[in-house]
């Protein structure tokens, strides 16, 4: 079995990046400044992923108010309203409010990948986007089209993001989905995620992954989203790992490569070997590959602490790689 590890989405600001992004937003500095801040406190995170072996990193997303925003900035149609509590984290996001039907102004992701692209050699780029169904869902609505046809036109546009960033560069698209992990998701939502998902990685279904995260999806939800082409499936084993444990048991992945959200990204201590061999033991049969990955965007804890997680990953899937013989995928093998 390939094992392999990654990040899985976001991460905190450097105390010298929250200062720059301040500053960008007072219009204090000048924009290049802002922009040369950004990309050192970036190289420092990627860099940190180039160090743990990972194949595949992400760029932080630090200039990101949250993962819906930057689209809303560039799309016409749409705006932001009041805070509003990221699930049960201690974080808020802006609302972002639909008056009308989506419309691109330009697009989020192929000049991100451009930008960090040769940071990121030897390891590649992954692009990470919401997913239709959370931003419909996790919106205010107001744009005459019911959620279900809101939730498609979103789909069409991060399409296009999807194509022009792998066309720039990027190896995985990312579509994060935490709503189908919600005591309120429903076997309706998950069919029409999987549906959605499938038209934005029509053609590059073998470089995508769906991530779901903050709970464990209910077992006829989960079942649904099985139907998805998307290669890739991420779960969070650490929110709720007996629950986590039965689905991986009972259900499985499918024809699909789990992703196991098996560090802790909500707490600063370090994780144990053990709770993730516990769930390889599990799988281990029945799949080829397996990544393992954090559970959770890194954005929830302190900067320092982020980048302990980066290590701490990395050392994990190392030894578990070691002692069970597995076939570890590192851009130092």
């Amino acid at each position: 079995m390939k094992i392999w590890g990654m990040i899985l989405g976001g991460f905190p600001r450097s105390r010298y990046a929250r200062y720059a992004l301040r500053d960008r937003e007072r219009g204090v500095t000048p924009f290049a400044e802002d922009v040369e801040a950004i990309d050192r406190a970036s190289a420092q995170i990627i860099g940190a992923q180039l160090a743990a072996g990972f194949p595949v990193v992400v760029d932080g997303m630090i200039d990101w108010h949250d993962i819906f925003r930057p689209f809303v900035d560039a799309w016409r149609n749409t705006t932001v309203d009041g805070l509003l509590r990221y699930f049960d984290n201690n974080f808020f996001y802006r609302i972002p409010v639909f008056t009308g039907e989506p419309d691109p102004r330009e697009y989020v992701l192929p000049r991100r990948i451009l930008r960090f692209k040769e940071i990121a050699d030897p390891a590649s780029l992954k692009a990470v986007l919401p997913g239709p169904v959370s931003f419909a869902y996790m919106s205010k609505n107001n744009s005459g089209l019911s959620n279900e046809e809101l939730a498609e036109k979103i789909a069409y546009i991060l399409r296009d993001e999807a194509r022009k960033a792998i066309d720039s560069g990027a190896s995985l698209i990312q579509i994060d989905e935490p709503f189908l992990a919600d005591i309120d998701a429903t076997r309706d939502h998950a069919r029409l995620a999987a549906e959605l998902v499938d038209k934005i990685v029509e053609g590059v279904e073998d470089k995508s992954i769906v991530s779901i995260y903050f709970n464990i999806p209910e077992s006829s939800v989960f079942e649904e989203l099985l139907n998805t082409r998307a290669k890739y499936i991420m779960i969070d084993v650490v929110d709720a790992p007996i629950r986590a444990e039965s689905l991986v048991k009972n259900i499985g992945f499918g024809d699909h490569t789990p992703v196991l959200g098996a560090i802790d990204s909500r707490r600063i201590i370090d994780d144990k070997p053990s709770f993730v061999e516990n769930f390889l033991k599990a799988i281990e049969s029945s799949v080829d590959e397996v990544v393992v990955t954090t559970s959770t965007w890194l954005d929830l804890i302190p900067f320092r602490y982020a980048l302990r997680k980066v290590y701490v990953l990395g050392r994990i899937v190392e030894e578990l790689a070691g002692r069970n013989g597995y076939d570890l995928y590192s851009i130092w093998r």
